[in-house]
């Protein structure tokens, strides 16, 4: 989104220039030319866009590394970093969502300003797109506070603040915000156009104003807010989706063909996009990259055996585990070679393996010259049989009983001998991630294609549309790279609603992994029971046999011949701690946040708590 930073330059030259001729005052009589005056603000079409640019900037969604900690995708550093609320620990003062009304004042203030906006500065057209953008950002940021404690109070006009009473605005019903949004959001979609282009890229457009309807619709009828199963609001919501798959097609949106490069450029999957580049917007990738690749941060969103199990194989069959097996050395080598080389494109695309090259330029050995030309390995061996080597040092400080990692440059924060590489600028090395250098490139979606193809198939399979929601994820199954099979059907062998809808959580899962939405799918399916049955954060290890030899540098683990010395090994639990371990035990009465104490007592007629945290309000009405 080069654009917001082109606009902000702008308005940074005006305020010097301001600043400067502020200073060379010399009469009390000088009228300052170059100062800003707000009213001009809105006689110039340059800075009237630079103001709704603030609005992107504060509320376009960034990269959230280390979120995946909050599900059952990720683990970040050593362990031990389980939340209070995922441990079953809840308090009001804790789990609370503020209210923020910042950017919906903003937002509010542009609108009312615009108005006024005469034909010679803004045509109509240009004025109702701008307002259409607004909007949805208003919408936005209501939703992102509704999502999380329910109604909220509606302020849709700049307030006066020398009247106090008017300031006095009380929580709207859950359903009137909803209302409310839905409203913005289609009158949004009825002024923007299908795409923008050039220096426009990035700026909101019809696909994503509906894509955001949908988004929302699907909430609402999911069982967060949906108690009784209103079906009426599941087909307002596939009614959404569909409209929203149908305006991006129109638009030449489209699954992008490339799993793995859907984060490196502009291209047809990107419905809402954040462009990451140096040095104005830039991206810092240190805290997923392992520590021999990395500096300052580092190890966070380390994948866990849920994940790495969901991918399913490349013939569309889910990757089976039988734990109790994996003491037969046949069952462990075949289960190995299935896990490591007979996966869909998303796994690798989106997971990096220890005992593979790291894809970044660094050098992995002091006085290496050719850079990606050994692998870098994370794995495990008895302790009993650990032996120094200048290669894979072994050590013995494991937080796991009996075993040692063998962990090259000693990275004692890595875990589970796994990464995140979704998105990851593959371009640089560990010197260029120090301080303002952090200057990675990438494009951040948070609303693609295929999500609302999810949101369609979800929406449709609790409509009984069930052939609609298999054509959508058979599309997203074939640009993964899973084999049709005989009977087309790309590995889903699901019949009825029950088995279709348990398909597409797992679908959601794999596709989405690591932004931003499975601890939100969880929540508002009120699946939390899925974490707690887990019981704990496992891990996947790697394990080098006894008796073996340690690998090489130019050894690969998805040669299987290297693969044959190693075994699988789980880990019951990755959050081992001095004091305690700790496990899920998420609580089944808490699905809404509370309202912010400190807030309340601002006003507490006004702002009455929700139910499940003592108070009145009902998030459900």
């Amino acid at each position: 989104m080069k654009y917001l930073n082109q606009f902000k330059s702008i308005l940074y030259v005006v305020l010097l220039v301001a600043l400067g001729a502020s200073s060379c005052t010399k009469g009390l009589d000088y009228e300052n030319t170059g100062a800003i005056n707000p009213k001009n603000v809105w006689t110039d079409s340059v800075l009237i866009k630079a103001y709704l640019n603030d609005i992107y900037g504060g509320l376009m969604p960034r990269w959230e590394l280390g979120s995946g900690a909050n599900a059952d995708e990720g683990i970040n550093a050593a362990g031990g970093n389980l939340g209070s609320f995922q441990q079953g620990i809840v308090d009001v003062a804790v789990n609370f969502t503020n209210l923020d009304y910042t950017y919906i004042d903003k937002a509010n203030y542009f609108m009312d300003q615009l108005a006024g906006v005469q034909e010679s500065v803004l045509n109509a057209t240009t004025k109702n797109r701008l307002i259409g953008e607004a909007k949805f950002w208003r919408a936005w940021k209501y939703w992102e506070m509704v999502s999380s404690i329910g109604g909220v109070p509606l302020i849709l006009h700049t307030q006066d603040g020398s009247d106090l009473n008017s300031l006095k605005v009380p929580r709207s019903k859950t359903s009137e915000c909803v209302a409310q949004i839905i409203k913005d959001l289609d009158e949004a979609a009825s002024s923007l156009p299908p795409n923008y282009s050039g220096v426009d890229y990035g700026r909101i457009n019809r696909a994503a104003a509906l894509g955001l309807k949908a988004r929302i619709l699907l909430w609402y009828a999911s069982p967060l807010f949906n108690a009784t199963n209103d079906q009426a609001r599941w087909t307002n919501a596939y009614n959404a989706a569909k409209a929203a798959v149908q305006a991006a097609d129109v638009a030449g949106f489209g699954l992008f063909e490339n799993y793995r490069l859907i984060w490196y450029s502009r291209n047809k999957e990107q419905i809402m996009v954040r462009q990451y580049y140096y040095p104005d917007s830039y991206m810092n990738f240190a805290p997923i990259r392992p520590l021999a690749f990395t500096n300052g941060s580092t190890n966070s969103d380390q994948p866990i055996l849920p994940l790495l199990i969901a991918y399913p194989k490349r013939d569309g069959s889910p990757m089976q585990l039988d734990q109790n097996q994996l003491s037969n050395p046949a069952y462990n080598q075949q289960f190995l070679t299935d896990f490591y080389t007979n996966r869909d494109d998303r796994f690798y695309a989106t997971i990096w393996c220890g005992g593979t090259v790291y894809p970044t330029p660094d050098v992995n050995v002091i006085g290496m010259t050719t850079p990606r030309s050994r692998s870098y390995w994370q794995a495990w061996t008895w302790k009993e049989k650990a032996t120094p080597s200048t290669v894979l040092p072994a050590r013995d400080n494991s937080l796991f009983s009996g075993i040692s990692p063998l962990i090259q440059n000693g990275d004692e924060n890595g875990v589970t001998g796994f990464f995140q590489r979704k998105g990851l600028d593959t371009l640089l090395d560990r010197n260029a991630l120090v301080g303002v250098a952090a200057n990675a490139k990438s494009w951040f979606s948070p609303m693609r294609y295929a999500e609302l193809l999810l949101n369609l198939a979800e929406s449709a399979n609790e409509t009984g549309r069930s052939g609609e929601a298999l054509n959508a994820l058979y599309a997203i199954r074939k640009r993964a790279g899973i084999a049709a099979g005989t009977a087309i059907n790309y590995g889903i062998t699901a019949t009825g609603q029950a088995d279709l809808r348990q398909v597409i959580i797992n679908e959601r899962q794999v596709e989405l992994a690591f932004e931003g939405f499975r601890y939100s799918d969880l929540r508002r399916w009120k699946r939390y029971d899925i974490l707690n049955a887990q019981g704990t954060r496992k891990g996947l290890l790697l394990m080098l046999n006894k008796g073996q030899a340690l690998p090489g540098n130019t050894d690969n683990i998805m040669n299987a011949a290297v693969r044959s010395k190693f075994s699988a090994v789980v880990i019951e639990n990755l959050d081992k701690t001095a004091s305690a371990n700790q496990f899920y035990k998420l609580s089944l009465k808490h699905w809404f946040n509370s309202l912010n104490p400190a807030q309340i007592s601002i006003e507490p007629d006004q702002l009455p708590q929700n139910k499940e945290w003592g108070g009145t309000f009902d998030p459900l009405q």
